[in-house]
């Protein structure tokens, strides 16, 4: 079975980290923040540094730890077990598909000027399938094109940095308080959407070379660099453009563009920054189907995304699946940035928040577990930032008008994951399809006449035939709805051995059957194979819905072959 292949080296996953994380932020937030708290938006960037570092630390030790595909999933599976690891998983799916949505509405403000909006999607169609294409081809081809990208982010803002460096005017920055010093905190939360987006390196991590030394250091160096890129540019905006003008613009870049560089320079990084935003398209689209390999892998979501591409080695399936959801958000997605982001933040403070105390909890749960790099403070820090970032949400919600609403429909997001899981256990998990038939035993019992008719019981004996003085295999006998009847019908002579899985069924069926002796009632309790104890061959097989619990038919085939008379009858019913 094809396998990922480790094809990145520090200096390609140190680019992709910063395209990664870099996103839209930079290029709307520091205009965000200015409205929110004037020049003094300056300390919220400095404050929102020093934390995201430390973050970048602690994701650096759990990387370093489980250099895998699954990334902050397998570090919530190693620290909380399957429910919240998946949990966390559908919390980042959600995350990043709502990244998506936003950076091309935030790509489309960019581009506003040059077209109508039906050219403007469809030219972001036109680059997300070109995107999923090269990531389908490969992790060298991907690497290439996300390293470009990032050499486009840098460069772009480097060129209005320089520049504004040469013009900045200190009187910008007076009066620097303009606002309480309570509103920092919302401004933090706020901005702190410009560095998202560890989670998207780590998924990664298995296709990097000596991952679990390289990826510490590519995520601390990333966040340093982007750290100081942003306080540069904060920096530099604010010095050549008042806070008021500079708040107020729906396109920064654009008219610090025209600033320093005129009418065309406007145009230009127009498109500069709407490449670098669908750029950061790119390297969700690249890493997100790992997450989903990750997870099929374990059986948290549907298996047949678990298979690679025997000749590209990437994770096809998962690919074709992702380009489907991203064609509809893009196509559908026509809500404000301003909207999503608020909806975005909360769901990866959280997410974020359970990865920093898994951190804490795997440092006493598995001391002695190689580690190639340790945060500092490790059981402690995680917490402290772990609350800072819940408080961020409370005063986000305190503050803005109308963020409850948000919330809701974030939450729900989140709840839809529910059924799902349960659906996905039921299928794919032989202990919770026992334990949820086991409670509803007596229910099936209740309404054994619904969910079996008559007319489907007669239909299934006119199927196999006379069965008088035969022996009868069957499989699944639920709570015996089908075996009385088979029990009188192979009289005289013939017997009926009778198998299920649940305990309780087993229980009423025998109960319903104990003064038939011909009638052999067993409990098997494994769902995934049949190799019960030594008994004759049988004349016929019968099983009425038990297929769908089947995850390998075929392989069960064969088990109930060996226990079938030459010439013999197996009839399924589902």
């Amino acid at each position: 079975m094809a396998q990922l292949q480790k094809v990145l080296s520090f200096p390609a996953i140190l680019l992709i980290t910063i395209n990664s994380i870099m996103g839209t932020g930079i290029f709307f937030l520091p205009a965000v923040g200015a409205k929110a708290a004037g020049p003094a938006s300056l300390i919220a960037w400095f404050i929102l540094s020093i934390i995201s570092i430390y973050i970048a630390m602690c994701f650096g030790e759990l990387s370093s730890m489980f250099p895998k595909a699954g990334g902050i999933y397998e570090y919530c599976k190693q620290a909380y077990g399957r429910f919240w690891s998946f949990l966390i998983g559908w919390m980042t799916v959600i995350a990043g598909n709502i990244t998506i949505a936003m950076l091309v509405v935030g790509a489309i403000q960019y581009l506003a000027p040059l077209g109508s909006p039906l050219f403007k999607i469809g030219v972001s169609l036109l680059f997300i399938g070109v995107f999923n294409y090269i990531a389908f081809k490969g992790m060298k081809t991907s690497s290439f094109m996300l390293i470009t990208f990032a050499f486009i982010t840098v460069g772009t803002l480097f060129a209005l940095i320089i520049p504004g460096l040469f013009k900045f005017q200190l009187g910008n920055f007076d009066p620097f308080f303009v606002f309480p010093a309570s509103t920092l905190l919302l401004t933090i939360f706020l901005i702190a959407e410009t560095f998202f987006g560890w989670e998207t390196a780590t998924f990664l991590a298995e296709e990097t070379k000596n991952g679990q030394k390289v990826m510490p250091k590519a995520l601390i160096w990333g966040t340093v660099i982007i750290a100081l890129i942003c306080l540069l540019f904060v920096i530099s905006s604010l010095g050549v453009m008042p806070w008021q003008i500079f708040g107020d613009s729906s396109t920064p870049l654009s008219d610090l563009g025209i600033l320093h560089y005129g009418v065309l320079g406007g145009s230009v990084f127009t498109i500069l920054v709407y490449l670098a935003i669908i750029g950061s398209v790119a390297g969700w689209i690249v890493s997100a189907p790992r997450l989903l390999l990750a997870m099929a892998k374990d059986k948290l979501f549907f298996t047949h995304f678990s298979k690679v591409h025997e000749t590209n080695l990437t994770p096809h399936r998962a690919i074709i699946f992702q380009t489907i959801l991203t064609t509809i958000l893009v196509v559908i997605g026509a809500g404000s940035y301003t909207t999503m982001l608020h909806l975005l933040v909360p769901i990866v403070l959280v997410a974020y928040a359970f990865v920093l105390l898994s951190l804490v909890i795997l440092r006493y749960k598995k001391p002695n577990l190689k580690r190639y790099y340790k945060a500092p403070f490790g059981k402690v820090g995680p917490i402290i930032v772990s609350l800072f970032l819940f408080s961020l949400i409370g005063m986000w919600l305190y503050y803005t008008h109308g963020a409850f609403d948000i919330l809701k429909i974030a939450l729900s997001l989140i709840v839809l994951g529910l059924p799902l899981f349960l659906l996905i256990e039921m299928y794919y998990d032989s202990y919770t399809i026992r334990s949820v038939n086991e409670r509803l035993a007596y229910v099936v019992l209740f309404f054994e006449r619904i969910a079996f008719p008559i007319t489907i019981r007669r239909k299934v004996i006119h199927l196999i035939c006379n069965v008088q003085g035969k022996k009868v295999l069957e499989y699944g006998c639920s709570v015996g709805t089908l075996t009385r009847k088979l029990a009188k019908k192979v009289m005289p002579g013939g017997h009926v051995y009778a198998f299920d899985s649940i305990k309780h069924n087993v229980d009423i069926t025998k109960k319903h059957l104990k003064r038939h002796s011909h009638v052999h009632i067993y409990h098997h309790k494994q769902i995934g194979s049949f190799t019960p104890m030594k008994m004759p061959k049988m004349d016929v097989l019968v099983s009425t819905g038990a297929l769908s619990y089947m995850q390998r038919p075929q392989a069960m085939l064969r088990h109930f072959g060996k226990h079938v008379k030459k010439g013999g009858k197996v009839v399924f019913l589902d």
